[in-house]
């Protein structure tokens, strides 16, 4: 069967380019082995579904272990009504399991069925075919969260526990392991339930140890991918660097590593004209980059929704990406925790959106929200063209400095003031006219800026947005962007200035900066 680059539902060695995800496996191998319960939590298209199977087939191939692995997704919501639904519905998924890996365990468990009608019961029958099993019984359950919403959940999160403070008796023997995986943090799920008031104990996961282990992919961990690829389908690629590339845009996450390498060897390459002489090159990624920016996914979708649907991570993001402040990862905070179990932030000693491409598409979103909510952005980009192909930047922002005296009032004070990075950024699209593009430039100093660089063609202009914080803050900020305008080979850029002390003015000028040229305009 040919292989190919896969980005929906499980990965399978020998229909996919896999990533090699063996050290992900031998870490949840290695806390199973040592009777750990605990959870997976990771966000959407992580590649939790995936190491779960592969860990399922080794414990099924051991000679020690059992597994008993269920899927809460899909389940009808009756079974949520009661412990006593859930039981019985927990008994016929684990049935429906044994009937094709385990023929003993199966029938023992059919005779048993009958006799489950709530949790205790269901804790007397997990005792019982432990002791019938000759092996040692893992539960993986995948999904969780399609249970999170309710109590009987909760009860049976208790019965395990229970069980596994006195797991040593012969009358609570129960699950060697249990690992439980979804999206969000089983210890919290009290607090998510329909009627939180009725989880007022402590958490029936307290005996759980974290799993803190990464499932985000490093270079090593991509290149063997590639280098299979590179050998079936006779593709040229340098897969060190290419590895290297991938990670640097994607820090790893497992979907758009996939997704990029798909769009590459599915879109981009068969384009090409040389079908004989078959090369990945850096640009085939920056197309595909691109490419995927511009899509809609799932996993965009839900990445956008996350945002909408909880104001503090919406807000949290913007004063990041927008207005320049930067933050510690503080783990105990619930809005950058809820970024993290939500794939938004990076887990590390500074608050991060978790890779490039997420910081781009975040950032085009809120450019979005503002060209809906203001849609007098006219200027085209004809009147800005230079002989040589480029733009005329300083007539760019001279535009702007007009536009926004033209278009707002005093009355509209309070939305420009907050919103003014938006605005101008909104202000260049039309501009840029799907032949440029804008990119968020990482900061080089502690100040509230956003260093913006626009490509168009194959010119490149370097931006700051700052406020205005006095003479001294200047001075430095001027010497910081003059070091950035270095490290990029640049000799002018340019600078637009809010001056929160001003109402709005025409200032503008020319500095001279240890021998760069910067175009200043103040709002």
């Amino acid at each position: 069967m040919k292989k190919e680059f896969n980005i929906t539902g499980n990965c399978y060695a020998d229909r996919h380019y896999m990533m090699n995800n063996s050290a992900k496996i031998n870490m949840v191998f290695d806390l199973v082995e040592r009777g750990k319960y605990f959870a997976i939590n990771r966000p959407r298209q992580y590649g939790k579904t995936t190491t779960l199977f592969a860990v399922s087939e080794r414990l099924q191939k051991s000679e020690e272990y059992t597994p008993i692995r269920l899927n809460f997704q899909g389940i009808d919501q009756k079974w949520h009504e009661s412990d006593s639904a859930f039981a019985q519905m927990f008994v016929k998924e684990m049935i429906r399991f044994l009937e094709f890996t385990d023929q003993t365990l199966f029938e023992f468990a059919e005779k048993m069925e009958n006799s489950v009608i709530d949790i205790n019961t269901l804790s007397y029958f997990i005792t019982q075919i432990v002791h019938q099993s000759t092996k040692k019984l893992v539960l993986l359950i995948d999904e969780v969260d399609a249970s999170s919403n309710y109590m009987p959940f909760l009860s049976f999160l208790g019965m395990l526990r229970t069980k596994y403070l006195d797991r040593t008796s012969p009358h609570h023997y129960t699950f060697h392991s249990v690992v439980l995986v979804g999206v969000h943090d089983v210890k919290s799920l009290k607090f998510k339930i329909r009627n939180p008031e009725e989880a007022s104990y402590n958490s029936p996961w307290n005996i759980a140890i974290d799993f803190e282990s990464a499932m985000e992919f490093e270079p090593k961990e991509i290149e063997p991918m590639l280098i299979e690829y590179s050998h079936a389908e006779n593709v040229q690629i340098d897969t060190q660097i290419f590895s290297e590339k991938l990670y640097l845009s994607t820090s790893g996450y497992p979907f758009l590593v996939s997704r990029l390498c798909q769009i590459i060897a599915e879109k981009i390459l068969p384009k090409k004209s040389n079908q004989e002489n078959k090369v990945w090159e850096l640009d085939d990624l920056e197309k595909a980059t691109q490419m995927i920016l511009n899509e809609v996914n799932t996993n965009f979708e839900s990445l956008i929704k996350n945002l909408e649907n909880n104001q503090d991570l919406y807000d949290l993001v913007f004063a990041m990406l927008i207005n320049g402040q930067n933050f510690a990862f503080n783990a105990d905070n619930a809005t950058i925790r809820k970024g993290v179990i939500y794939g938004v932030f990076k887990q590390n000693g500074k608050l991060k959106i978790h890779n490039r491409i997420y910081e781009q598409r975040i950032y085009n979103y809120l450019i979005s929200n503002i060209e809906t909510q203001k849609s007098d952005f006219s200027d085209t980009e004809s009147q800005f063209i230079l002989p040589n192909g480029g733009l005329n930047f300083q007539q760019v922002l001279l535009r702007f400095q007009a536009y926004i005296k033209e278009s707002f009032s005093q009355k509209e004070k309070d939305f420009w003031e907050k919103q003014w990075r938006l605005i101008f950024l909104a202000f260049l699209r039309p501009i840029l006219n799907g032949k440029g593009h804008d990119f968020r430039e990482v900061q080089i100093s502690d100040e509230r800026r956003l260093d913006v660089v626009i490509t168009y063609g194959k010119f490149q202009y370097i931006i700051e947005l700052k406020i205005w914080r006095g003479d001294q803050y200047h001075t430095k900020g001027l010497e910081q962007l003059k070091s950035y305008l270095d490290s990029q080979n640049t000799e002018t850029g340019f600078l637009v200035i809010f001056d929160q002390r001003r109402e709005m003015t025409e200032r503008h000028e020319w500095i001279e900066q240890e021998g760069k040229k910067i175009f200043a305009i103040w709002i």
